[in-house]
This record gives structure tokens, C-alpha cells and sequence, in this order.
């Protein structure tokens, strides 16, 4: 049996606009809703990579398909596209990690307080005196050779915008430099965007087929807890609180020896795994226009089970993504019988949470000519916990396909907006950006609010109690009315650009657009 959950905050609940508390689905998305329980359902183990569990669900959407009269756009006549992939695990019962400070030892806990992501030439064991660098770039004359670089995970606010994109790296280039043995990054939990503790697990998956470099001589590169790094701070003779305070803000930090040493041991299992993709096709009607497609995509894949959150270890990703896959399954039924004059192609990708491998490996090994592919509609990051009335899109500065939305949004009522958290990178961070490497047009949509609204202390909330937790589930709360919304500007969005005479284009003011016509 699996823990009951810990309810939503209350200032949240009482946010929420009383109408959405008694809603009742219509049967539209009642139909939808059913379908994300059968793919959220704890019966689906929340569909890993790689894992039986997954394939289960593959299963089932391939049956959706082929039940709505789809033909199977995979391998070989099949739905499926089998995705290879290489899977490198932490030990975590052979591996430690601790302060040794004068007369005693302190534990860190893996996936609790700090985590890494693992490689396969990771050393058993290493050992380095701390030091503080600030934000990560060391201060001229540091000397960190066989230490430990320990920084803040932000950026002073006094560099310019293009200082500010290239911090990261060039940050990662001076630490690999620097001859530190280790780094360990601070989270900062001011951050748009912290990172969600417990990490449900430490593992790296690539596809086969890209290089795994030989970096025996690279830093480990590991991260901890805003909370746990208190423990770091204890001899230096500095505050975590100012550094807290001052690393949030992007105030100068100082360098300074932390005055004690860290061991970590470590110890990894690795295996080569397979995943399948499923892809099918609703042909068009239109005998010009239906060799062309829209693509209509997903991510099957969740995080399966994991680090246990409030007493739950299963992360069922009901809103991350087996809503949205729920949709084109419920998309492909509506329209089967009248297809628009394009040929819709649903892709249902696996492996997006390791990395946007699914998309990636599809992407690079096309089922369908690349020049026939007119625009990709990705389906992540949707939050139906509050009405709808704006959405944000990505792409929104890509190309014709903004104007096609907002004509597709104004009788819905919605607004439709740029990123205003460009700093989260979302339009990076889902599957449509391979689409856009191959140069497809997309265009892809988080539900919007206004600062300081009751909304955007809902979406907050949900963000910090269930995204990418065991809370993201089949119990999640849902306005229906904006759900049902939201599926139908959709499916009537992918209507309007398959059924137009002409194709999304590029704008040549767009950073993303490709320098060369797409072919093949």
C-alpha cells in the first residue's frame, strides 16, 4: 500500500477559485482523464526508461493508436522505434560521503542531502580539504590543486547579460583548470527554479551512439542541499546565513578555506538498455498536402520508483507527461473519422527525463522525411490547477506559427505570452528543441499567470510539492474547466496549421532559425 499524501498548503487551497473545487468534468475530458489514469496509475510503476513498466505503457498507447485506425510509423512496420541507450547508476549502499573534521566524522546522505551524476571512470575514492570560491569562478592566486571547490549556485548581478549566459561555463572551464580533485555546488533556494530534494535517484543515460569522453582526470562534480551545506560552514568562521543571503542576491562573496576535509567513496553499476518511442500517423485528407505532417508529441517516460517523498516511492508523472500523452490518444480518436487536410504525426518519446533522448535519437533517425515535417506541437510542463486564461509560449519569436496561435486562442479567451522566466530555459529543456535543431518550427505552452496572482502561488506550490515527486499523481488537483480548455485550443491549433494551405515558416529575426532550407 502506498502512503497517503500529504494535502496541498493550505494558503493554496483557499487560493484556489471555489467554482474549480466543485467542478465536475465534461465528457470530453472525463475521456481524457481516464486515460491518464490508465497511464498513471500505480499499475504503470511510473514508466522508466528502459524498464518492463514502460513498456506496458508503450503497449497500450500503440493499442490507442491502432484502435483509432492510425498506421504504425515506426521499425519495420511496427508503432514502435527502439531507442538504445547506455544507463550508469550510483551505488549508493557502496558509496559514502562525510566531513572529517578534528575529532569527529560527519555523514552527508546521498540523494538526501547531496548527489551527483554518475560516470562509469568515477575513482573509488577521493579526498580533498574544502575550499570556498565564491561562485565558482577562483579568485586569482586560489589555490586549489588536490582540493575541494565548494561555491553558490548563482551569478553576481553585476555582469552584463552576455557575461551572465556564459557564467556557467566559463565557471566549469576555470574549475576544471583549477586542479580542485572535486566540486561541490551549493543550491540556491531562491532560485526561479531550485532543485527538488530527495533526487529520486543518481543515474546518467546516453544514447549508445554518443562518445562517452575519458575524463580520468576531470573533477567529480557533485551538488548539495542549501539545508545540508550548513554542515560545510561549521570551522570556517563564516555565516551560512550571509552566505545564504548574499549568494541569493548575487552580492560579492568572499574565498576562504573551509578548514575541514571531505572523503568520498563512491561506487557505480552501469548497463546497456533499450526504450521504445511510438509513432504513428493519421493520414490527411488532402491528396496535396497530406505527404506533409504536423507532428503532435509527448514524453511517455517518468521517473518510476525512487527516493521516497512523505512515505511514497513512486513517481507516477501523471502531470509530467501522461496527461499529455492521454491527450493525443484522445486527440487521434476525435478525429480519425475526419482527418484534417495534413497528415498528423503523434510521436510519443521515451527517455525525455534523461536527457531528450527519445526525441533525439528520433530526430537524428527520421521515420518520415525531415522537408515534409511543417511544425512540431510538444505537449510538457502543463499545469491545469488554475483557470486559464494566459499561456505562455515557447517559440513565440520562431516563427508564423505565434500568429496561428493567437488566432487560434482569441475566442478561447486566452492570452498568449513570451517567456517572461527566460532563466529557466524551458524551451531548451523539452522535446521540441530537437525539433528545432533539425529546423521544425514548434511551439509549446506552460499555463501563465501574473505575478504576485493567486495563481501563481498555486502553480508555486504544486511546483515545490509534486513536480518530479511521488506527488505528482493520479490525485493531483485538476480544474477541469481549464483542462478541457486547454484540449480544445489545442486539438482545434493543430487543426488550423494542418489544414492551411501554407506551411509555418522561419522569421529570419529568430536566434533558432536555421541558416539553410530543411531537406533531405
Amino acid at each position: 500500500m502506498r502512503a497517503s499524501l500529504k494535502p496541498l498548503c493550505l494558503f493554496a487551497a483557499l487560493l484556489l477559485p471555489q467554482p474549480a473545487l466543485v467542478q465536475q468534468p465534461d465528457a470530453a475530458t472525463a475521456a481524457w482523464w481516464t486515460q491518464t489514469v490508465a497511464l498513471a496509475g500505480d499499475s504503470m510503476e511510473g514508466r522508466d526508461t528502459g524498464t518492463a513498466a514502460y513498456e506496458r505503457a508503450a503497449q497500450y498507447v500503440a493499442h490507442q493508436f491502432q484502435s483509432s485506425g492510425l498506421k504504425p510509423a515506426g521499425e519495420n512496420g511496427t508503432y514502435f522505434q527502439r531507442v538504445p541507450m547506455h544507463q550508469v547508476d550510483l551505488d549508493t549502499t557502496h558509496s559514502s560521503i562525510e566531513i572529517l573534521r578534528t575529532g569527529t566524522t560527519i555523514p552527508l546522505h546521498f540523494l538526501e542531502q547531496v548527489t551527483l551524476s554518475p560516470r562509469e571512470d568515477l575513482p573509488p575514492v577521493t579526498t580533498g580539504e574544502m575550499v570556498f570560491v565564491g561562485y565558482g569562478i577562483p579568485a586569482p592566486g586560489t589555490d586549489l590543486k588536490g582540493k575541494i571547490a565548494v561555491f553558490f549556485t548563482n551569478t553576481p548581478k553585476d555582469l552584463s547579460p552576455q557575461d551572465q549566459s556564459t557564467y556557467a561555463a566559463r565557471r566549469s572551464r576555470a574549475l576544471a583548470e583549477s586542479g580542485a580533485v572535486a566540486t561541490l555546488s551549493i543550491d540556491n533556494p531562491q532560485a526561479i527554479e531550485p532543485f527538488h530534494w530527495p533526487a529520486a535517484y543518481a543515474r546518467t543515460v546516453t544514447l549508445q551512439t554518443t562518445a562517452r569522453p575519458a575524463t580520468p582526470n576531470a573533477p567529480l562534480s557533485l551538488r548539495i542541499s542549501s539545508e545540508a551545506a550548513a554542515n560545510l560552514f561549521a570551522s570556517s568562521g563564516h555565516s551560512i546565513t550571509d552566505i545564504r543571503r548574499d549568494g541569493a542576491a548575487g552580492a560579492p562573496l568572499p574565498t576562504f578555506p573551509l578548514r575541514d576535509t571531505l572523503r568520498i567513496r563512491l561506487a557505480t553499476t552501469s548497463k546497456d538498455i533499450a526504450s521504445p518511442n511510438v509513432l504513428a500517423i493519421l493520414p490527411g485528407s488532402d491528396p496535396k498536402l497530406s505527404p506533409e505532417f504536423v507532428a503532435l508529441s509527448a514524453h511517455l517516460d517518468g521517473f518510476g520508483h525512487g527516493t521516497p517523498v512523505l512515505g511514497d516511492n513512486l513517481y507516477n508523472g501523471a502531470l509530467d507527461d501522461a496527461s499529455y500523452v492521454a491527450l493525443l490518444i484522445e486527440v487521434a480518436k476525435s478525429l480519425h473519422t475526419h482527418p484534417p487536410a495534413r497528415s498528423l504525426l503523434f510521436c510519443i518519446f521515451t527517455g525525455e527525463e534523461k536527457g531528450l533522448l527519445g526525441s533525439a535519437w528520433f530526430t537524428q533517425h527520421l521515420t518520415v522525411p525531415k522537408r515534409d515535417i511543417v511544425a512540431d506541437l510538444n505537449l510538457d510542463q502543463l499545469r491545469p490547477i488554475f483557470p486559464l486564461n494566459i499561456l505562455t509560449m515557447e517559440g513565440i519569436t520562431d516563427s508564423t506559427l505565434a500568429d496561428t496561435v493567437r488566432t487560434v486562442a482569441e475566442p478561447f479567451h486566452i492570452q498568449i505570452r513570451p517567456d517572461y522566466e527566460p532563466e529557466r530555459n524551458l524551451y531548451r529543456r523539452a522535446d521540441n528543441y530537437n525539433f528545432v535543431k533539425i529546423g521544425v518550427p514548434i511551439a509549446a505552452f506552460v499555463f501563465g499567470y501574473d505575478k504576485g496572482s493567486p495563481e501563481e502561488v498555486i502553480y508555486r506550490d504544486w511546483y515545490a510539492r509534486r513536480y518530479h515527486k511521488p506527488q505528482d499523481d493520479i490525485h493531483t488537483p485538476i480544474d477541469w474547466v481549464a483542462a478541457g480548455k486547454f484540449n480544445r485550443f489545442y486539438t482545434a491549433l493543430a487543426l488550423a496549421i494542418a489544414n492551411s494551405p501554407t506551411r509555418p515558416q522561419w522569421l529570419p529575426s529568430s536566434p533558432n532559425s536555421p541558416r539553410q532550407p530543411a531537406a533531405q
